[in-house]
């Protein structure tokens, strides 16, 4: 099973993860990282981005300088969302830059942004849960939002687009989607009280769960989301798919369940060109 996102490194040593199919647009810049290249120690080490977290912040914010430097994305652009598993989704303009990151942030209890205003730098970040790029071709339009189970659920990238077609007119199949590195159908194990919760939202959980010996079920959050994406007109030609378990590759990517918490976080960018 390959992957649509490609590996990039920064003349500073930062890893990280573009997604092509965006990139050759000439509209946006995108990037998924890793935890290589930061200054961050112990179990944060070492491009820890978890403001939220128990790293020391000075760490943190030279780890987003770090991030900035090698994408060429100013730290000054960056908003960076708050996110508490929920389907809440802001709208952004260029007074927002630097919530969140240089400075206090208004934006409470909101998983997914939009934005049509160029170089504001949408920022979610990640230790397992599913991420969602979304780019409007035609209206120049872009989204990034945080979908672990609960957001799944709440089918939080499907509001995402009902937002973006009321506020700015977009139509789905001039869309481009992108679900990044999180934890893979191969690791994500669950127990039957978070499937009772999709069972009451999805008409048939077949195709995105496997029930196992012990009563417990394997979990696709990547195959559930581009469903959702499928359903709300994305063209399935137009979703690329990282492909990648945070898990799986825990040499390279923080995993919350893999450290049993304590752990740094990636995050996902997006920006407007």
């Amino acid at each position: 099973m390959g992957s649509s996102f490609k590996i990039q490194k920064g003349e500073n040593g930062v890893v990280y993860y573009s997604i092509p199919t965006f990139d050759k647009t000439n509209l946006v810049k995108t990037c998924f990282t890793t935890k290589i290249g930061g200054v961050s120690k112990g179990n944060y080490s070492s491009l820890n981005l978890g403001i939220k977290t128990d790293d020391k912040k000075e760490n943190i914010i030279d780890n987003f300088k770090n991030v900035c430097e090698a994408t060429n994305i100013s730290i000054q652009n960056l908003v960076l969302s708050d996110q508490v598993h929920k389907d809440n989704i802001r709208i952004l303009t260029k007074e927002d830059r630097g919530k969140g990151v240089l400075y206090d942030s208004d934006i409470l209890e909101v998983d997914g942004f939009i934005t049509n205003e160029k170089n504001v730098a949408l920022v979610n970040v990640y230790a397992d849960c599913v991420s969602i790029f979304l780019l409007d071709r035609k209206q120049k339009v872009i989204s990034l939002v945080h979908s672990g189970w609960k957001g799944t659920v709440k089918k939080i990238v499907s509001k995402a687009l009902v937002m973006m077609k009321e506020h700015f007119g977009t139509n789905p199949k001039d869309c481009l989607a992108a679900i990044g590195p999180s934890i893979g159908p191969c690791c994500y194990e669950v127990d039957g009280k978070v499937i009772d919760q999709f069972k009451e939202t999805f008409e048939d959980i077949s195709d995105f769960t496997l029930l196992k010996d012990d009563g417990k079920y394997m979990l696709d959050l990547w195959k559930v989301n581009k469903m959702i994406l499928v359903e709300n007109g994305i063209l399935e030609s137009n979703i690329s798919m990282s492909n990648i378990c945070t898990m799986c590759n825990s040499e390279k990517l923080f995993s919350y369940r893999k450290d049993k918490g304590t752990t740094g976080r990636m995050v996902g960018i997006i920006q407007l060109l």
